[in-house]
C-alpha cells in the first residue's frame, strides 16, 4: 500500500523534492535566500501561505545538528497529523449511519462512493447507496452499475427527479432494511450555485426528518488537480453546508498536491481518504506520517553533509 501512495503522489513528489532535493545538498543550514527559496518552492506545489510560513519557520529554527530536510517532514507530518482522522461506523438503533456526499462537477464523487461502500462491505457491513444525482443521467445509471458490480442496492429515481426525493426514500428503505450504512449522492454543483447549494440544506432537513441527528457525516470530496482552489470550493461548502470530513481525489493526476496541506493548516476537518488512482485500492485511509514520508522519501531522513566541511 505505501508503494501505491508513492507511485500515486508521484507527481507532486517530483516536482517539490527535486527542488527541494537541490536546495538542501550541501548543507546543513539554510540562509535568508536559501530559505526564501524553499518557499518558493512550498508555495509551487500549492502547499498554500500558512502551511508555507509554518515550514519554513520550523527550517529556520532548526539546530545546528538537525538536517532540513527532516525539519521539513517533521513539521508536514504536525500540519496534517491533526486531520488524520479515519472514518469509524457507528451503530444506531434508529437507522442507518448516513453519509451525506458532497462536492462540485467532475470531482470524482460517485467512484469515491463505490469504492466507499466496497471497503465497507468488505468490513461486514451492510451498505444501501442513494442515487441523488438527478441532474445527470449518466451518474444515476454509473452508481447502478456500480451497486450491480458490488451488490449492492442502489435506491433511484428517474432522471430530473427531486433530490431530496431521492434521498428521503432511500432514508425509509434502509431503515426498513436494517442497512448498517445508507451513502447518498448528490449532484455535482460549483459552490457560486446558489439554488444548488440552497437545495444541499433540504436534503439535510429531509434526511433529518428520519433521524434528528443526520445526516451522521457530510463528505466534501475534492479534486486535487484544482490546487488551491480546492479550498476555495471547500470554504465555500462549508459556509453552506456542515462538512464533517473531507475526501482528496486525483493525487495521482496533478502536481499539486500539496494542497492537503493547505486544506489541513486551514480548515483543521479529518480527511478519511485520499484518491490516489483509478483502481479500488487507490482509495486509502489517510495516514498523516505514510503521506509525508511518500512525499519526500529517503531524501527526508538522511544526513546531508556541509559544503564548507
Amino acid at each position: 500500500m505505501f508503494s501505491r501512495l508513492k507511485a500515486g503522489i508521484a507527481r507532486t513528489r517530483d516536482s517539490l523534492v527535486n527542488g527541494v532535493q537541490r536546495l538542501f545538498t550541501g548543507r546543513t543550514r539554510l540562509d535568508a535566500a536559501a530559505l526564501d527559496t524553499l518557499e518558493t518552492l512550498l508555495l509551487s506545489a500549492d502547499v498554500g501561505v500558512n502551511a508555507t510560513a509554518r515550514i519554513v519557520e520550523k527550517v529556520r529554527r532548526i539546530p545546528a545538528n538537525q538536517p532540513p530536510a527532516e525539519a521539513v517532514q517533521e513539521e508536514m507530518t504536525a500540519i496534517l497529523a491533526p486531520c488524520e482522522q479515519p472514518f469509524e461506523y457507528k451503530a444506531r438503533d434508529d437507522g442507518p449511519f448516513i453519509i451525506l456526499v458532497v462536492g462540485v462537477n467532475g470531482a470524482g464523487k460517485t467512484t469515491t462512493i463505490a469504492k466507499i461502500a466496497r471497503r465497507l462491505k468488505g468490513e461486514g457491513r451492510s451498505v444501501m447507496l442513494a442515487a441523488g444525482d438527478t441532474f445527470r443521467a449518466a451518474a444515476v445509471d454509473q452508481l447502478k452499475r456500480w451497486g450491480e458490480r458490488l451488490d449492492i442496492p442502489v435506491i433511484s429515481q428517474g432522471t430530473g427527479a427531486d433530490t431530496a426525493s431521492v434521498i428521503f426514500d432511500a432514508c425509509a428503505a434502509a431503515k426498513a432494511r436494517k442497512v448498517d450504512v445508507l451513502i447518498a449522492d448528490t449532484a455535482g454543483r460549483l459552490h457560486t450555485q446558489d439554488n444548488l447549494m440552497a437545495e444541499l440544506a433540504k436534503v439535510r432537513r429531509v434526511v433529518g426528518k428520519h433521524q434528528a441527528d443526520a445526516p451522521h457525516e457530510t463528505l466534501l470530496v475534492l479534486d486535487a488537480t484544482m490546487g488551491q482552489n480546492a479550498l476555495n470550493q471547500a470554504q465555500e461548502f462549508m459556509g453552506q453546508v456542515a462538512v464533517t470530513a473531507l475526501c482528496l481525489t486525483k493525487l495521482d493526476g496533478t502536481a499539486k498536491g500539496g494542497v492537503i496541506f493547505a486544506l489541513a493548516e486551514r480548515l483543521r476537518l479529518p480527511i478519511r481518504y485520499i484518491g490516489i488512482g483509478e483502481k479500488a485500492d487507490d482509495l486509502q485511509v489517510f495516514n498523516a506520517r505514510e503521506f509525508t514520508r511518500a512525499l519526500l522519501g529517503d531524501f527526508a531522513g538522511s544526513k546531508v553533509e556541509d559544503s564548507e566541511s
